[in-house]
C-alpha cells in the first residue's frame, strides 16, 4: 500500500463516521399527509427562514460530507485502475 491509498482510506473512514454522526443528530421530519390534513404548514418564521436554523446547517453539513465521501471514493477507484 502506498501513501495515497492510506490517506484516502483514512479520509473515507473519517467521512463515513462524520456522516453517521450528523445523520443521527438530525431531527426527523414528520411532513407528508399528516401535515396536509392537520394544516400545519411551514408558514412560521422558522419555516420561511429555514436556511438559517440549526437543522438547516446540519443538513448542509451532511450534504458536504456526503460529497467528500463520494469524491474520495471516485478518486480511490480511478487511482486503482490507473495503478495497474
Amino acid at each position: 500500500m502506498n501513501v495515497i491509498q492510506i490517506v484516502s482510506g483514512v479520509l473515507l473512514i473519517i467521512s463515513c463516521l462524520i456522516i453517521i454522526l450528523v445523520v443521527l443528530i438530525q431531527d426527523s421530519k414528520d411532513e407528508g399527509m399528516t401535515s396536509a390534513i392537520t394544516g400545519t404548514a411551514n408558514d412560521s418564521f422558522f419555516g420561511r427562514n429555514g436556511g438559517r436554523t440549526r437543522e438547516a446547517k446540519i443538513a448542509k453539513f451532511t450534504k458536504f460530507a456526503a460529497f467528500i465521501f463520494f469524491g474520495v471514493t471516485l478518486l480511490v477507484n480511478i487511482l486503482a485502475v490507473y495503478k495497474k
